[in-house]
């Protein structure tokens, strides 16, 4: 296990410090805020802490509210909305300086049979034939170096690969509103970290991550590492179909079907490397063109 991997398990390690309440650390991210990933991921983590481990989580719904602030700690309250014979309801708020910034309802279910179908897994190309991260990011020199080291720092437990060109690599015209991304953590895990939930909040830790490029594909823009647009996430949901692990490769197939009014949508499928669609996920954010022109780097 690589150490940013460790400190990535770390920080998604809350401290408990009441009866369904919780504390988190943050760390510094590509822009000057939380990143949005680790507020649904030590979410999650706070109300799967107050269910059974019998009843994985199935889904969850979120909104972020305010802006994190990465100096302070957030403290996470659950609220034991419901624990029906399948079914468990969980409701997060997750608070800093004494006002709410994100909240979350997550929902777990026990394990039962039933009907099974699927959409087939989209054609990609090996994982382990592609560019890695930072062979991807050095190698484009219109990037300033240090929102390259930056982006690498920030990504550093998650080996994530690009099929085609982020939307910082190539950008100026639109190209199609689709992107793929493979990724696992960079390291395997097991042992005592190795609970199921723990996959779970890892996906939706780098869930957050690269959702809104199709939506930057679409308008030609290069994103937060060129400053062509400011945005942020607003709310995002997901739904875990069947069993995965992180530290295997997940193709993560991404599109963005609308963008109006100063918000993009995207949505996002996420299959096991065999072919199994794991997780389905959508989400909506603030993409705004700068009135004025911004220097390069993140905005």
């Amino acid at each position: 296990m690589s150490q940013a991997l460790q400190d990535l398990l770390d920080l998604l390690d809350l401290e408990q410090i009441e009866e369904d309440i919780f504390r988190g650390r943050s760390r510094s991210a590509v822009v000057p805020r939380v990143f949005g990933g680790q507020v649904a991921a030590q979410a999650l983590v706070a109300a799967g802490r107050t269910v059974p481990e019998d009843r994985p989580a199935h889904s969850l719904h979120a909104c972020f509210l305010r802006p994190g602030d990465p100096g302070a700690p957030i403290v996470y309250t659950v609220d034991r909305i419901r624990d029906g014979r399948s079914f468990t309801t969980r409701r997060v708020v997750a608070v800093q300086h004494g006002k709410p910034i994100f909240h979350l309802s997550a929902s777990f279910q026990s394990y039962e049979d039933g009907l099974d179908h699927q959409e087939p897994m989209p054609r990609s190309p090996d994982p382990e034939s592609l560019p890695t991260g930072a062979e991807r990011l050095r190698g484009y020199g219109h990037l300033d170096p240090a929102v390259v080291e930056k982006f690498l720092e920030a990504r550093a437990a998650v080996d994530l690969r690009y099929v085609d060109e982020p939307p910082y690599g190539k950008f100026g015209e639109p190209r199609e509103p689709h992107s793929q991304v493979w990724f696992r953590t960079n390291g395997k895990l097991g042992g005592a970290v190795n609970e199921p939930l723990l996959h779970v909040v890892l996906a939706t830790y780098v869930s957050d991550m690269t959702l809104l490029d199709s939506v930057l594909l679409a308008h030609g823009r290069g994103g937060w590492a060129v400053g062509d647009v400011v945005g942020a996430s607003l709310d995002h949901a997901m739904w875990f179909h069947r069993p995965f692990r992180a530290d295997e490769w997940l193709l993560y197939d991404q599109e963005s079907p609308s963008a109006y009014g100063g918000r993009g949508l995207g949505q996002a499928r996420i299959y096991t490397q065999d072919g199994r669609l794991a997780v389905t996920v959508i989400q909506e954010g603030v993409v705004r063109v700068p009135r004025e022109p911004l220097s390069q780097g993140p905005g």
